[in-house]
């Protein structure tokens, strides 16, 4: 039986030991057996020594290159569990790409759609691990998670900033009963007078890299940072921490818990965002023309959210007028003013024009508004309908993604 060390990309730069080909690595002889294994504790020294050096690289601070690896599929990371996953199948599927998992086990799915595009399930920071070392081409994942483990690296770009679900945002937040009663912002925190370099702020986060740097750039000295997973909220009334660094939505969970959150103590506003890999876009061959399908998609889809088209019927005596009468109300201009276009009746045999259709864009909070001031200016029979797409003659952030890779 044969056994074959698979190493990665980065390891295969390793020296290999040499083999002579007239020596059988398996021989029944004593002398040839000590020979193989000998040969084995060599290459096993050899794989340790690569592993080490590469782990070392990593300790140091110092990331290995991504390399492209010559495949087909474009690869698009999605979260893998929780609400940020469903939210970005459910997207996706709003955009007519349905994501097709033959077992919800299974960690690669497809999409019809983009018959070149496999979607891969993986935790958020590692997507952008992914994306970084080159396993993944494109991922949604929250911006907190680019930020905190892309360490503004370069070759992450952001395709699209707001996919209008997962809002939160980074805050500090600290006890509301104590030595911080009293205290409501950034700037009183720092300079409480218990802080010095031998009792220092203590903040407990998930956030190693976001929350130094954060602190760093608001000139806050004397504070240390110790990571911790799960419920942060119980770390000040545990004694372990004086203040958290987490993601806030709804702020319900820190009020439960009698923390608060202070001005000035925002570190970052999140939500999902599609994010590339500059180097699969200009070297693998098709990613660029995927990621514009994707944005066109992306992109019609969010612009319709929440806006409703709004039709009527209006007396006129021509076009001019009716259209003066309706931009007359500060509601129905549109997207880029109302389209109006006759209506033909016939009356005593012959075709006349006494109405004028009138169609307009509305967003949703203004909808009944809107409504009330048609009718004001004499619409009639009004019809409403929820927008899904609006194309627009060019999507405006393919044009900005262009000019980000000097393309």
């Amino acid at each position: 039986m044969s056994m074959s060390i698979l190493l990665p990309t980065n390891l295969q730069q390793c020296p290999s030991p040499s083999f002579s080909p007239s020596t059988p690595l398996l021989s029944p002889s004593p002398s040839t057996a000590f020979s193989f294994v000998g040969t084995s504790r060599r290459c096993l020294r050899l794989v340790t020594c690569c592993v080490s050096s590469v782990q070392s690289s990593v300790a140091n601070g110092s990331a290995l290159a991504a390399v492209i690896v010559e495949r087909d599929q474009i690869r698009l990371g999605l979260p893998s569990k929780g609400r940020m996953a469903a939210d970005s199948v459910d997207l996706l599927k709003d955009c007519q790409l349905f994501v097709k998992q033959v077992n919800p086990r299974q960690y690669v799915a497809q999409i019809p759609q983009l018959p070149n595009t496999e979607v891969w399930f993986q935790r958020p920071k590692d997507i952008v691990r992914k994306l970084l070392s080159g396993d993944l081409d494109l991922g949604i994942v929250g911006l907190d998670t680019v930020c905190e483990y892309g360490q503004e690296n370069e070759d992450l770009i952001i395709v699209h900033e707001a996919l209008n679900f997962g809002d939160c945002h980074l805050s500090i937040a600290i006890p509301n009963y104590g030595i911080f009663e009293n205290i409501n912002s950034l700037k009183e925190l720092a300079d409480m007078p218990q802080w010095s370099e031998e009792r220092p702020l203590r903040v407990a986060t998930g956030f190693t890299y976001l929350g130094p740097k954060f602190m760093e750039e608001n000139g806050i000295k004397h504070v240390t940072f110790s990571t911790a997973d799960g419920a942060l909220e119980a770390a000040p009334a545990m004694g372990i921490a004086d203040a958290i660094l987490d993601l806030v939505s709804s702020g319900t969970t820190l009020k439960e818990n009698n923390l608060k959150e202070i001005e000035g103590g925002v570190v970052l506003e999140s939500q999902a965002a599609l994010v590339a890999s500059r180097r699969a876009l200009t070297d693998r061959k098709g990613a660029l023309k995927t990621v514009h399908e994707i944005l066109e998609r992306l992109e019609a889809h969010l612009k319709a959210d929440g806006q409703f088209t709004v039709v009527a019927n209006m007396r006129g005596n021509n076009a001019q007028e009716v259209a003066e009468r309706v931009l007359s109300q500060p509601s129905l201009s549109g997207l880029q003013g109302p389209t109006i276009s006759p209506v033909y009746c016939t009356q005593n045999g012959k075709v006349s024009i006494d109405y004028y259709a009138i169609v307009i864009c509305v967003p949703k909070k203004a909808l009944y508004e809107s409504v009330k001031q048609l009718r004001a200016v004499g619409g009639s029979g009004v019809l409403v309908s929820p927008l899904t797409y609006i194309f627009d003659e060019d999507t405006p952030r393919w044009g900005q993604l262009l000019r980000n890779l000097n393309l």
